[in-house]
């Protein structure tokens, strides 16, 4: 058994010693699901092929989705999964990681408040127990608490609703940010602005040219309506701007965090209950082992990277490493009503990679 494999296995052991039954996912998986859910961005990093029969495959570029989809056609309420495999993703030159990897890791499902809570901290004591490696430190975020912040804004709904939708994209809530906090549009865009408050949205469109694309003439006029009423928005106060970098900006030991996020609620009230599950997460780490003192509280952590998760983040990773973290996971109960799980369903899941904990062990398999 090589070194690889023999860490592997034992990760395999420690999760099914957690109550989770082994599972075997395919290696290829239908895309079509996987495109349903992530959108035609994840061909950029997947490896696509066709089957006569079965239609679109992807090669396996994570298991969270496949076993979501098996606990789901068991019927049952709650259930415990550990799988070990290859997952692939393609990489970008010259970048060093390998585009076959593997992977081991645990997800768990079930109903209730006070389960998922157990759940997460149990999850979360039970991959820094696995890994066992000093010098390695124990990240988490909250995606609730931005989303939280967001939804307490002063400012339209539907402006709530694009700053949400752009949560795990940095680049273009920052845009949007911006540009919802301005006084008024930038003066560049003051004669089309006159031009559309002065001429009807359907002559607008006649005079543009033919119509291209799948939008009908009143979906443009719509979208041009709204347009102009966003451009007379008030604009967000600039004291839940500052606030909000403030928040993305967090970082510290995870009991300061808290205290920090509770002066921020003074300017974005949505943060107070998010930072009350928050304190009480923290509670339940205490209650699993873990010290609270001990793990760094990231208010962005895996903002780019674990975009399916909408609750709890965490990650291990060492510091001045420049490869992924060696294990990470977290909550996402809106991928699993993504895929039919009944009301009420929450999801709580991690990965480690072996290979790169052996890696960080100096023995490189």
């Amino acid at each position: 058994m090589t070194p690889l494999e023999a860490e592997t296995a034992r990760l395999a052991a420690l999760f099914r010693a957690a109550g989770a039954d082994p599972v075997a996912p395919s290696v290829l998986q239908p895309a079509g699901t996987l495109l349903d859910l992530y959108g035609e961005d994840i061909r950029a990093r997947a490896y696509t092929t066709r089957d006569p029969a079965r239609g679109e495959l992807m090669l396996r570029p994570d298991f969270t989705v496949p076993v979501i989809e098996h606990h789901l056609a068991t019927g049952r309420a709650a259930g415990r999964y550990t799988y070990s495999g290859p997952v692939f993703r393609m990489q970008e030159a010259p970048e060093p990681r390998p585009s076959e990897f593997p992977q081991a890791g645990i997800e768990c499902f079930g109903t209730g408040a006070a389960a998922a809570a157990r759940t997460e901290a149990e999850v979360i004591a039970l991959i820094a127990g696995a890994l066992d490696m000093p010098g390695l430190v124990l990240a988490m975020g909250d995606t609730g608490l931005l989303t939280a912040a967001v939804a307490g804004l002063s400012t339209s709904d539907r402006r709530k609703a694009a700053l949400a939708r752009h949560v795990w994209r940095p680049g273009r809530f920052r845009r949007l940010l911006d540009r919802y906090g301005r006084q008024a549009p930038p003066a560049a865009h003051a004669p089309l602005l006159a031009r559309m408050e002065s001429t009807p949205p359907e002559a607008l469109i006649a005079a543009a040219g033919p119509t291209i694309g799948r939008r009908t003439t009143a979906e443009i006029a719509a979208r041009a309506a709204w347009l102009r009423a966003d451009c007379a928005a008030t604009p967000i106060p600039a004291a839940e701007r500052a606030a909000l970098d403030a928040l993305l900006g967090l970082a510290a030991p995870a009991p300061a965090a808290v205290a920090a996020l509770r002066r921020l609620a003074a300017a974005l009230p949505g943060l107070g209950p998010a930072t009350d599950r928050l304190a009480a997460r923290l509670d339940a780490l205490a209650a699993a082992g873990l010290d609270p003192a001990e793990i760094r509280f990231e208010a962005a952590f895996g903002r780019t990277t674990l975009e399916y998760y909408d609750g709890v983040v965490f990650g291990a990773f060492r510091p001045g490493d420049t490869g992924p973290p060696v294990a990470s996971g977290g909550r996402y109960d809106a991928l699993c009503r993504a895929l039919g799980a009944a009301p009420g369903t929450w999801g709580v899941g991690a990965v480690i990679r072996p290979a790169d904990l052996l890696r960080l062990r100096g023995a490189v398999p």
